[in-house]
C-alpha cells in the first residue's frame, strides 16, 4: 500500500476532488442523487460532473437534467452555492445500449474524466435474466470499455451490493468464485429465447436465490477478470440503504423499496403484517454514510493504484439494530407522525413463521382490500391506484423484505475500517464513515418523518389533521376488534364442532402447563 501523508491543515478528499471531472451512471437514482449532492456540497472546487442519462417515460435527457437540479436533495446547495449546480453536465446514453449509447461528440466531453462511479442497475429481484444481465453485467463491461479510452482516468468504482453472495453467512471483502462462466452466460442470454430462458433460470442461477444477486455476482466477476486495464478498480458493497443520517438533511429518502416501502404501506393502513425474524440484525445503512464511504473509496483507489481489485463491504455490523426494533419504531412513531388520509389505523406487526404470515396476510390485507375495492367501485369512487394492485405490490415487496429479514449475515469490513482510520481529522469532520455515530431511536424517527415528507411529499402543516384522522381510525380499529371477538365467541358457543376443538386445545394446553409445573416443583423438592 502506498503511504498517504496526512494533512493537518486541510481535508484530503476535497483537495483530491478539486479540479477533477467525474463521470457517474445512475445519478438520478436514490444513491446517485446523494452522491452528486455530496460532491457538490463538500468539494467546492470540483470540476464538471458528467451524468449519463437516457430518455425515460417520454422525458428527454435534457428535461430530466433540469428536473434533477430541482430535486429536494439539492435544497442546501441551491441556498448556499447555487453556482455548483451549473457543473452538472448531461451525457445522453443508456447502460443497456452498445457503447452505452454515447455519441462521438459526447465522448469528447469525457476525455478529462479522472474518476468514474458506476451505480446504475436494476434492483428488481424477479427481473428477467436477460434484462438483469443487460442492466447489471453488460453495463459494467461497457463501462470498462469506455474507461479504456479515457486518458486521464485514475479510478473506476463499481457499486455492487453486500448481498451478491447471500448463500454465505460470513461475507469477506473479496470477489468470490462466479456462480457461472461469464462467456457462457452472455452466449446463453444472446441465443436462448426468453420463454425458454425463464423456464431454466431458477436451476441455472443456483445457489443464488434470484436474478438480482446472481447478476450482481457475475458483474463482480466481470470486474475481477478484466486484466488488460490501465486504471485501478474497486468494488463497493453497501447493505440495505435507508434514509440519511445527516446529509443533505436528516431523514431524506426517495426510495420506496424495502423498509421505506413498509413504512409507507403500514402508515397508509394497507400493510398490517410482514415477515421477519425478531432478533435478527437489520443491516440498515444511512445513505449519507454509504456515499461518504464511497467518496473515500475512490480517493484511496486512485492513490494506491493497486493492480488487484479491492472490495469494500459497507455495513452497520459494528452498531447493529434488529427487525424487532424496526417494528417497534413503526408502532411508536407512525401514530405520532401519521400519513395523510390513511385507510386504517397503522398497526404493522412482524411474524417469523411463513405460514402464519401468509394466513394473517390473507385475512388482514387481501380480504379487506378486495372488499374495500368492491365498495369503492360500487359507489363509483375513482382512485389513483387500485387497492387490489396495491395489495399485489405489497405482497411482492414483503417477499423481497423477507429475504433479508429472516436471515442475518456477518459482513467483514476491515478495508472500510482501515480507510476510516486513514483519513485526516478534517476529513472526519466532513465525511462520516462511522456507523457507531447512529442513534437508532433518532434514526428511525427521522426515517418515518422523512418517508412522509420527502418520499410521499406530505406537508408538515397537515400533521395535526392527520393525527385527528388517525385517532378516529384507532377507535374504529378497536371497535372492529371487539366485534370480531364477539363473533368468534358466538361461533364457539353455538357450533359444537368448533367448541369441541377449542375446549380440546385448552385442555391440552392446561395439561401441558400442569405437567411442566409438577416437573419444576419436583426438581426443586
Amino acid at each position: 500500500m502506498v503511504a498517504r501523508p496526512r494533512s493537518p491543515c486541510g481535508a484530503l478528499l476535497p483537495q483530491f476532488y478539486a479540479g477533477r471531472d467525474i463521470f457517474i451512471t445512475g445519478a438520478t437514482g436514490f444513491m446517485g442523487k446523494v452522491l452528486v449532492e455530496r460532491l457538490l456540497s463538500t468539494c467546492p472546487d470540483i470540476g464538471r460532473l458528467h451524468l449519463l442519462m437516457r430518455q425515460k417515460k417520454g422525458i428527454a435527457p435534457e428535461k430530466r437534467l433540469q428536473q434533477l437540479k430541482q430535486s429536494q436533495v439539492f435544497d442546501v446547495v441551491r441556498q448556499t452555492h447555487p453556482a455548483q449546480l451549473d457543473k452538472l453536465c448531461m451525457i445522453p446514453g443508456d447502460v443497456a445500449q452498445p457503447g452505452l449509447g454515447i455519441a462521438p461528440q459526447s465522448l469528447k466531453q469525457l476525455q478529462e474524466v479522472s474518476i468514474v462511479f458506476h451505480s446504475a442497475a436494476t434492483l428488481k429481484f424477479d427481473e428477467l435474466l436477460s434484462t438483469a444481465v443487460e442492466q447489471n453485467v453488460l453495463s459494467i463491461i461497457r463501462i470498462m470499455d469506455l474507461c479504456d479510452t479515457l486518458p486521464n482516468l485514475q479510478a473506476l468504482i463499481h457499486v455492487s451490493t453486500a448481498y451478491s453472495n447471500p448463500e454465505l453467512n460470513t461475507v469477506e471483502e473479496k470477489v468470490y468464485p462466479a456462480p457461472a462462466s461469464l462467456p457462457r452466460l452472455l452466449a446463453l442470454v444472446d441465443a436462448v429465447p426468453t420463454p425458454l430462458l425463464s423456464s431454466i433460470t431458477p436451476q441455472y442461477i443456483k445457489p443464488k436465490p434470484n436474478t438480482y444477486t446472481f447478476t450482481k455476482a457475475m458483474a463482480e466477476e466481470a470486474v475481477r477478470s478484466r486484466t488488460h486495464k490501465n486504471y485501478p478498480i474497486a468494488i463497493f458493497r453497501p447493505t440495505i440503504v435507508i434514509s440519511s443520517l445527516r446529509h443533505p438533511f436528516p431523514g431524506w429518502i426517495e426510495n420506496l423499496n424495502g423498509p421505506s416501502g413498509v413504512i409507507a404501506a403500514a402508515g397508509k393502513g394497507l400493510l398490517h403484517v410482514f415477515c421477519r425474524k425478531p432478533n435478527a440484525r437489520a443491516d440498515l445503512l444511512p445513505v449519507d454514510i454509504a456515499i461518504d464511504t464511497l467518496l473515500a473509496v475512490a480517493w484511496e483507489t486512485a492513490v494506491d493504484k493497486l493492480p488487484e481489485v479491492r472490495v469494500y463491504n459497507c455495513s452497520t455490523y459494528e452498531n447493529p439494530t434488529t427487525w424487532l426494533e424496526f417494528e417497534k419504531a413503526l408502532k411508536h412513531y407512525l401514530p405520532r407522525f401519521p400519513l395523510d388520509n390513511c385507510l386504517w389505523y397503522p398497526s404493522g406487526s412482524g411474524v417469523e413463521n411463513r405460514y402464519v404470515h401468509k394466513m394473517l396476510q390473507f385475512f388482514l390485507q387481501t380480504i379487506p382490500l378486495h372488499l374495500a375495492e368492491y365498495i369503492i367501485r360500487t359507489f363509483g369512487i375513482k382512485m389513483k391506484l387500485s387497492l387490489i394492485t396495491a395489495e399485489q405490490k405489497m405482497r411482492a415487496m414483503d417477499d423481497v423484505l423477507a429475504f433479508f429479514a429472516l436471515r442475518e449475515w456477518q459482513f467483514k469490513t476491515e478495508n472500510v475500517t482501515k480507510l476510516k482510520d486513514r483519513l485526516s481529522p478534517s476529513d472526519a469532520a466532513i465525511y462520516n464513515l462511522d456507523p457507531k455515530t447512529i442513534d437508532w431511536t433518532e434514526q428511525y424517527k427521522n426515517f418515518i418523518k422523512g418517508t412522509r415528507k420527502y418520499l410521499l411529499k406530505e406537508k408538515d402543516q397537515d400533521i395535526a389533521e392527520a393525527k385527528r384522522h388517525v385517532d378516529r381510525m384507532y377507535y374504529l380499529h378497536k371497535c372492529v376488534q371487539f366485534f370480531v371477538m364477539i363473533l368468534l365467541f358466538r361461533l364457539v358457543i353455538q357450533n359444537k364442532s368448533v367448541r369441541d376443538v377449542v375446549y380440546g386445545t385448552l385442555r391440552f394446553l392446561f395439561s401441558l402447563l400442569f405437567t411442566t409445573f409438577n416437573h419444576v416443583i419436583g426438581g426443586i423438592a
